[in-house]
């Protein structure tokens, strides 16, 4: 067995390179004996961020996704990289709302479409 420290240990989880954008990412450890890495230097009011993606910040350094609904409205949270990431796609964080983008796309396209040709004036002898 070891010896006791005077205070406990702190998990040191330091940061790396994202391999999309090249950003630093803070790696953080997690309840449940995991890392997840973070957007470093941001920490967003807890509403703004839909509930699965909010990482709170312990007292022992570790993160935990917070759920609660309604949240505090002046808790802070923070993110995950991949969430920040230029160089990679945004998940679907609300489905109805990747809908509405999708048939929007699809509108804009029939509006920027050129108009189909105007019929003749006169019609050719049928017959």
């Amino acid at each position: 067995m070891g010896a006791l420290e005077e205070e406990p240990r702190r998990l040191s989880g330091g940061q790396s390179r994202c391999p999309y954008c090249g950003l630093l990412q803070d790696r953080v450890a997690t309840l449940e004996q995991d890392w997840v890495l973070l957007e470093p230097d941001m920490a967003p009011l807890v509403h703004t961020v839909p509930a699965e993606h909010r990482w709170i910040v312990l007292s022992d350094g570790r993160v935990t996704v917070y759920g609660v609904c309604p949240p505090d409205p002046y808790q802070r949270c923070r993110i995950e990289h991949r969430l920040a990431c230029s160089a990679q796609p945004l998940p679907d964080l609300w489905p109805w709302l990747t809908t509405l983008r999708g048939e929007n796309a699809r509108r804009a396209e029939r509006q920027a479409a050129p108009e189909p040709p105007k019929p003749p004036e006169l019609w050719p002898d049928a017959g």
